[in-house]
């Protein structure tokens, strides 16, 4: 039973992966463009009269921000629009009628994500090398930090295809949501260059987390303790993760 049941997550991760490789022009080249222009802009056009954050240059301070800013992008969009592409064409029905535990399911379209995300993050790390050299920190932590908010955003793009009754819905999340909580995650500022009571609501945010946890992988610098980002991106991912089994193993929005 169990060699069926990997055979079954590896075949889902390798349809999910193929997906997205197969178009590698249009699911990993724009999320580099977009980054390596963040860099010039923000990083030596802008950095070079913002001077110093954290005791690093702005161009040091930002680029994990902008690495984990594609990782979160892309991990949410390849499993939402994959997953609602399979419901709209009922090909998820096939799925859910097959003797496969909804745990796989989850896992294999978790796992694309997951994929996506680590490519995309990759190739803008290197891409952030043609402009910054650093000594990282703790890969380590680095390596925590990027597989568990690749993981939370996977479960949140899945989430939201499960609900999404048109291709519309796929992209009112990332739109109205995703972007801005990214963007006032402090990718681009330190916290504490925001008032108490702002800085009280940034923590509101579980952005924050991620991206500052991420950041002291490669700096040692954060804003918010190491263990308390730990524990929000724990909590957030077996929150996500049981709420999507609960829906899916319903059936609910999937099954006409």
């Amino acid at each position: 039973m169990f060699n069926l049941y990997w055979i079954a997550l590896k075949s889902i991760w390798r349809k999910e992966v193929t997906r997205f490789l197969r178009i590698w022009v249009q699911t990993l080249i724009p999320p580099v463009v977009t980054m390596s222009l963040y860099f010039i802009i923000f990083g030596n056009l802008i950095g070079a009269r913002v001077g110093q954050m954290g005791g690093f240059s702005y161009m040091h301070f930002i680029v994990p921000g902008l690495i984990m800013m594609s990782v979160i992008t892309n991990s949410y969009t390849n499993v939402c629009s994959s997953f609602f592409s399979a419901k709209f064409q009922h090909n998820i029905e096939e799925l859910l009628v097959a003797p496969v535990p909804t745990h796989i399911i989850i896992w294999g379209y978790v796992g694309g994500g997951v994929a996506r995300g680590i490519c995309t993050g990759a190739l803008v790390t290197v891409v952030s090398m043609l402009f910054v050299t650093y000594d990282v920190h703790s890969w380590l932590i680095v390596v925590i930090t990027l597989l568990l908010t690749s993981i939370l955003f996977s479960l949140a793009g899945l989430l939201n295809a499960v609900y999404a009754k048109s291709f519309d819905d796929i992209s009112i999340i990332p739109t109205f949501v995703l972007t801005p909580l990214t963007y006032l995650g402090g990718v681009f500022y330190s916290l504490i260059l925001l008032p108490e009571f702002w800085q009280w609501v940034s923590k509101l945010n579980p952005i924050v987390y991620m991206i500052n946890g991420f950041r002291y992988g490669f700096l040692g610098i954060s804003d918010v303790p190491l263990i308390v980002t730990f524990a929000m991106l724990f909590l957030f991912v077996v929150v996500l993760y049981a709420i999507t089994w609960k829906i899916i193993e319903s059936g609910r929005g999937l099954r006409n």
